[in-house]
């Protein structure tokens, strides 16, 4: 906290939920870019392991069909990797720009991650990706395949060094806050905190869901037209069996992760649930349906609730005690309205893509996907192209609910989001927040005007293949040709 007698470095105002203006619009700003930012690294990691897949498979049997899958997938690859190289940047460069205060009060370990980050991941698929867009005819089969199989392992390491990062400010762990400073004592302690344990995987799993709906969802596309139905039933199979696994699996970490903050911080499962009243004991604690959160009545307005769901779901107990708001001081209590309604669509979100994931599977099983019959599923392949907006939107859900509930702390118990930010004048920040508005819009612009043109371009046709191998497998020109 601030000395005594010291003067505010910000002008106070009421931009938003009454934090300065600078700091509420340097948070404006990170949200923005950091939400923009994710949806293109998210395929990358799903994707590249589909195409270590393929390329496994191509190399396993000789089929030019999963070298075929393999180039054509690829290109909507690297188009994602280069939209999330420039937009990571000017993310990252925001620690110094707009909070500076953060990182020098947690450089010492989370600038390390940051550093790990660059130097393991990024530096391990920057290395290889050349080898893996134009290798194709230069390298062996195996080279090729190993340097493909680096850019997916740098891709899911780069989710793991971000997360690790972002989970110790969501439950600091290693070290001591002195002097403004976070002194780091166990760098392992640090690294393996709490809430790791749940993100990591969580995350990791919410990019290959994305992914898997992704691959589903644009086959489905090609197959309600008749294009290329051959070829993208295919994968739109593959993707099938990729969610019919992975969804289940998301909604599990989903739950644990969910246990794992009543035990760690419980104000924000207060908050994103609209629990306010802490339930008596041998008295279950109801599970809000739908309900708009006051919070100068410290209460709902209305409220739809179940009673017990809510002590059954996070305790397992159907008298579980769950700790209201009304617990925690109302300078510690989160924001309730975004995080309420945004843990609600994330979660309804996921039910639907299981929900769509096991309805194919039934189709499938009652030979409603062979290629004469496909395209007449007309739903079926319309709510697999939904599910690729709908699985994006889970995603960004889930970050608001976990970013807005660590409010008001961008340290969690120890350094507040309000005292993080830099000394930079309100209009400086607006300027630049309008500026990257400016920017990331047209960078989406030139993404879907190549997207469109992949698309409509569709796969190669079949010919011969790389690595030593033509049609049928045989020999071929690596150098000689």
């Amino acid at each position: 906290p601030p000395r005594a007698g010291r003067r505010p470095i910000f002008r106070e105002g009421t931009f938003m939920h009454g934090f300065p203006d600078a700091v509420a619009l340097s948070r404006l700003q990170f949200a923005f870019t950091a939400m923009f930012h994710i949806i293109w690294p998210v395929v990358t990691i799903g994707l590249s392991l589909f195409l270590v897949f393929l390329e496994v498979r191509w190399m396993g049997t000789g089929k030019e069909e999963y070298l075929r899958h393999a180039k054509y997938w690829s290109r909507l690859f690297f188009l994602n990797v280069a939209i999330g190289v420039v937009t990571g940047f000017p993310m990252e460069f925001q620690f110094g720009t707009n909070w500076s205060v953060f990182s020098r009060a947690g450089g010492d370990f989370f600038g390390h991650m940051l550093g790990y980050e660059a130097a393991m991941a990024f530096m391990l698929e920057a290395s290889f990706i050349g080898i893996m867009i134009f290798g194709w005819k230069r390298v062996s089969p195996g080279m090729h395949l190993f340097a493909t199989s680096m850019v997916a392992l740098g891709a899911s390491l780069s989710a793991f060094w971000i997360m690790v990062a972002n989970s110790w400010m969501q439950t600091p762990r290693g070290g001591f806050f002195d002097q403004g400073k976070f002194v780091v004592t166990s760098h392992l302690q640090a690294i393996f905190n709490p809430d790791m344990m749940w993100s990591v995987p969580h995350m990791w799993v919410a990019a290959l869901e994305i992914s898997a709906f992704v691959v589903g969802g644009l086959s489905a596309w090609y197959l309600s037209r008749g294009r290329h139905t051959a070829f993208f039933l295919a994968s739109f199979k593959w993707a099938v069996v990729a969610a019919i696994v992975i969804a289940p699996l998301q909604i599990w970490l989903g739950d644990g992760s969910g246990k794992a903050v009543r035990m760690y911080d419980p104000a924000k499962l207060a908050a994103f649930e609209a629990h306010w009243h802490t339930n008596p004991s041998g008295e279950g604690a109801p599970f809000a349906v739908l309900a708009w959160p006051d919070s100068e009545r410290e209460d709902n307005a209305w409220s739809i609730e179940i009673p017990y769901v809510l002590s059954l779901l996070t305790t397992y107990s159907s008298t579980g005690q769950v700790k209201g708001l009304r617990d925690f001081p109302q300078e510690d209590r989160p924001p309730v309205v975004l995080p309420f309604y945004a843990f609600r669509i994330m979660a309804g979100a996921g039910f639907a893509l299981l929900a769509l994931a096991v309805w194919t599977l039934w189709v499938w099983r009652r030979e409603g996907l062979d290629p004469g019959r496909v395209a007449a599923r007309k739903w079926l392949l319309r709510a697999w192209m939904a599910a690729v907006p709908l699985s994006y939107l889970a995603m960004e859900t889930g970050w608001l609910t976990r970013e807005i509930g660590r409010q008001p702390w961008v340290i969690s118990g120890m350094l507040r989001t309000a005292e993080s930010a830099s000394p930079v004048p309100a209009g400086t920040v607006a300027a630049s927040l309008i500026a990257f508005v400016l920017v990331y819009a047209f960078l989406a612009f030139v993404f879907f005007v190549f997207a469109r043109r992949i698309i409509v371009r569709g796969p190669d046709p079949q010919g011969p293949g790389p690595a030593g191998r033509g049609r049928s497998g045989e020999e071929g020109g690596y150098g000689v040709a």
